[in-house]
């Protein structure tokens, strides 16, 4: 299952987690019973900071609750609304996720190694290197998308990354010359890649993290 996935599963979970938390009732009126809220609450921060990180609105604004916690039944709902407005952003799409995030880091060190290999001479190096980032940039961008594409060619990841209208106008262009320079590098055929297909496949993968990673 991928993490998007589980993600999605654990929301849910926690969903329905609601219902299970406990309420007792004396003279003064309700209360909500500590531990099953406090069980209900932990998972939620947990979940808050692994998706969105401990600095994000969403975190911040329920621990805010959580730590002045009352018992109180208005307080309860405080943070069931909090809970289902981060949900709800998660499921449309709208937050930047830390799984797009640790992956332009990853794919930019391969970049950032193939550049070097390049300027040091290594042109079969630094194609591999360059080739191996883009075509794990563009299904991990695929996923992230919906889309299922890990065990496909990069020729098909392309095009359903098209046929979705998730690339277009010159970047698309550009995409569709670097297929054939993966399979040169990934195939060893190094006579067929010159320095400028390298230079062009480094500088496509940084602009495609820059413009798809980093919105």
């Amino acid at each position: 299952m991928k993490n998007r996935e589980l993600i999605e599963k654990r929301f849910k979970e926690l969903e329905e987690g609601i219902g299970r938390v406990d309420f007792t009732q004396n003279q003064v009126g309700k209360w909500v019973e500590p531990g099953s809220f406090d069980q209900w609450a932990t998972s939620v921060l947990n979940l808050f900071s692994g998706v969105f990180g401990p600095n994000s609105v969403h975190f911040q604004n329920f621990k805010n609750v959580y730590d002045s916690f009352g018992r109180r039944p208005s307080e309860f709902e405080r943070t069931k609304g909090i809970f289902r407005a981060a949900a709800s952003d998660f499921m449309g799409g709208y937050v930047f996720s830390i799984e797009a995030s640790l992956s332009a880091e990853i794919f930019g060190d391969f970049i950032a190694l193939a550049k070097q290999a390049l300027s040091e001479g290594h042109k079969d190096v630094a194609a591999v290197l360059s080739c191996a980032a883009l075509e794990d940039a563009l299904k991990k961008f695929a996923a992230l998308n919906g889309l299922t594409v890990e065990e496909q060619v990069m020729q098909s990841v392309v095009g359903a990354l098209k046929a979705k209208g998730l690339v277009g106008g010159a970047q698309k262009s550009l995409l569709d010359t670097m297929p054939k320079i993966r399979d040169f590098a990934m195939h060893a055929n190094w006579s067929k890649i010159t320095s400028e297909d390298v230079s062009s496949v480094i500088g496509f993968t940084e602009q495609f993290l820059l413009s798809r990673f980093n919105e």
